[in-house]
């Protein structure tokens, strides 16, 4: 595990400026570090060493061989892939992943991606072709950035390493912001740096000749069955214990995340770790600290925790923000960069449920309560009028429930968070930042693939490919990250969504719960209390400090500043801030949203 950079091109000084590159990210990889310069490839690693301890250093390559390779990751099937290779004639020097994957690659060429089972972000640069291969997870939980400026082509873990490069231009994109005000997270493929792409989840790319191409080795698709729902728990829950048996390789002590939600209690019951770690805020309300101890009492297990200090947390955010490499809002990312300092302290690996709302269908949005099935038994005459009538209303008491209950979700569904209304997003924007991609614009492509398809599995479609990829896998890699500590997540498995996708919706979502057929496997390894848990998500009272004077004065300072004026029409984002301050409505999310991007923009361009 680690973190990788480099460039392919021909610069002066390559390893004085590689190792800026690198120190960029030594967060990703404290233990150790390794680099490959030849001619115009120049490729560097930071290592975190928690398996293959002796033989795991990176770059890897042979002196007398052609490939060098680049790898942050874990493959779970690189002992049945090793031995496959080896009947092939292959001879291996080193039991490590990154042997595995040069081989492979030897083997296999591109098709090589589809036959891996893991979390990884790689690149293979051919030396006698001139040729780079690099690619990403089938479920992106590993970070891939590249862009092509100046004749060279620069790729990475995290952005930030391309910023010591000579040819490498920091400029803002545009086009980024309005999007990222609704969506609260970098939703284009363009990154908030201009001419800086992410290489999206299930994809993989080459370099040759100066020429960049990208494809898709894999998509999700759901397959339902009509097996009995005994037999999908059954099945559900042995390739969920199997999973957490394969993601367990490692050489050092391991440990688990744990809140009072079912994914994460369902992990922690399978794999017994020595201890789990929980963070929550004082307000009972903002705190699952206590259903965690009292679960890891049930499972014999040590629960460390800690209730956050909001003045630490505001003190931490310009550090948080720089982490992340791009403005986020979501206020989950808070919490969760001490949850994982937390366990920092007495581990290098740690657990985590991300993937089984997505891929169970666990968010309320996916589920209709009794009244809206109700009102879907009007005529879709009398509905979808209404539905396209409100979407135009102020922000007044049921107008989300008729937006719901009359449009399909190509028409109002975008993720499991909308913070500004598009065109409230460009009402306060200035007009430098308004010619953008819009909404539908993004997530058309995406619905498009699913035409057909009951809205449920619509709806965890489109999360799967932006929500999970650009909100909960980046975030969980890059506060981890920051701490040095490698997060596993065995829902996002191969495996695994083979089983998922055969669930009928029936029993993702029903009458009696969201993910009922994962609870229902969960039921065997923990108590129904804990199985039977509402997602409460990881809650943060962002709303509550905006009213303390300190805070709101910090706002207001950022709010009022010259570089916001670059962006905002100040008197509109400071009516904001003042109506939320004063108690007149919740603008909480909006204004942390917006809070978010300036102090991410004055750590990076200010």
């Amino acid at each position: 595990m680690g973190g990788f950079t480099g460039f392919i091109g021909e610069t002066k000084n390559a390893s004085v400026v590689l190792e800026r590159m690198m120190d960029n990210i030594i967060h990703r990889g404290p233990d150790s570090s390794g680099m490959f310069i030849e001619n115009e490839a120049a490729l560097g690693f930071r290592r975190l060493s928690n398996i293959d301890l002796e033989y795991g250093s990176q770059p890897y390559y042979k002196e007398e061989e052609s490939l060098v390779l680049t790898f942050n990751g874990q493959i779970y099937n690189s002992h049945e892939l090793r031995e496959e290779l080896i009947s092939n004639g292959y001879v291996f020097k080193t039991h490590t992943d990154s042997e595995v994957l040069i081989h492979g690659y030897e083997e296999y060429g591109e098709s090589l991606t589809g036959k891996l089972r893991g979390m990884f972000a790689f690149v293979i640069w051919d030396r006698k072709n001139k040729k780079l291969f690099g690619a990403r997870d089938m479920f992106g939980i590993k970070p891939f950035y590249y862009a092509h400026m100046n004749g060279t082509l620069f790729f990475g873990s995290e952005i930030k390493s391309f910023l010591p490069h000579i040819h490498f231009n920091k400029e803002l994109n545009e086009n980024a912001l309005k999007p990222y005000l609704t969506f609260q997270f970098s939703v284009l493929n363009e990154t908030f740096f201009k001419g800086v792409f992410k290489l999206p989840a299930a994809h993989y790319m080459t370099y040759e000749d100066g020429q960049i191409n990208t494809q898709r080795y894999w998509a999700p698709k759901f397959n339902p069955t009509d097996q009995p729902l005994e037999e999908i728990v059954e099945e559900l829950d042995q390739v969920v214990r199997e999973s957490i048996h394969a993601h367990q390789i490692s050489d050092v002590k391991v440990g688990s995340f744990l809140s009072s939600g079912v994914d994460s209690s369902y992990v922690a019951s399978v794999l017994k770790p020595e201890k789990t770690f929980t963070v929550g805020f004082g307000n009972q309300s903002f705190s699952e600290i206590d259903n965690a101890k009292k679960l890891s009492n049930e499972l014999g297990i040590e629960n460390s925790n800690a209730i956050l200090d909001p003045d630490l947390c505001f003190e931490k955010l310009e550090d948080i923000q720089y982490m992340m490499d791009e403005p986020h809002s979501d206020p989950s990312i808070v919490p969760l960069y001490f949850l994982a300092e937390l366990a920092s302290r007495d581990v290098k690996v740690i657990f985590s449920g991300e993937g089984a709302d997505e891929l169970f269908g666990g968010y309320d949005e996916y589920d209709s309560t009794n009244l809206m099935k109700k009102y879907k038994k009007l005529p879709l005459t009398v509905r979808k009028p209404l539905g396209i009538l409100s979407k135009h209303l102020p922000e007044i008491r049921g107008k989300k429930f008729l937006i719901k209950g009359g449009l399909s979700p190509e028409e109002w569904f975008i993720g499991q968070a909308r913070i500004f209304e598009e065109k409230a997003a460009s009402k306060i924007l200035t007009s430098s930042y308004n010619n953008t991609p819009t909404v539908n614009e993004i997530v058309k492509p995406y619905y498009d693939q699913v035409k057909g398809e009951d809205d449920v599995t619509k709806m965890q479609y489109l999360d799967l490919h932006l929500w999970l990829v650009d909100d909960i896998l980046l975030k969980a890699d890059k506060m981890s990250m920051a701490h040095s500590i490698d997060v596993r997540m065995p829902f996002l498995d191969r495996e695994v969504i083979k089983i998922a996708s055969k669930v009928p919706t029936k029993y993702r979502v029903n009458d009696i719960d969201t993910k009922y057929a994962f609870r229902i496997a969960a039921k065997r390894t923990l108590p129904e209390e804990y199985a039977n848990r509402k997602k409460i998500g990881f809650p943060v009272p962002i709303r509550h400090w905006i009213r303390e004077e300190k805070y709101y004065l910090k706002i207001k300072s950022y709010f009022e500043s010259v570089e916001a004026a670059q962006f905002f029409n100040q008197q509109s984002i400071m009516d904001l801030l003042n109506e939320h301050y004063n108690g007149k409505t919740n603008n909480g999310r909006k204004v942390w949203t917006i809070y978010s991007f300036l102090i991410w923009h004055k750590k990076y361009f200010g």
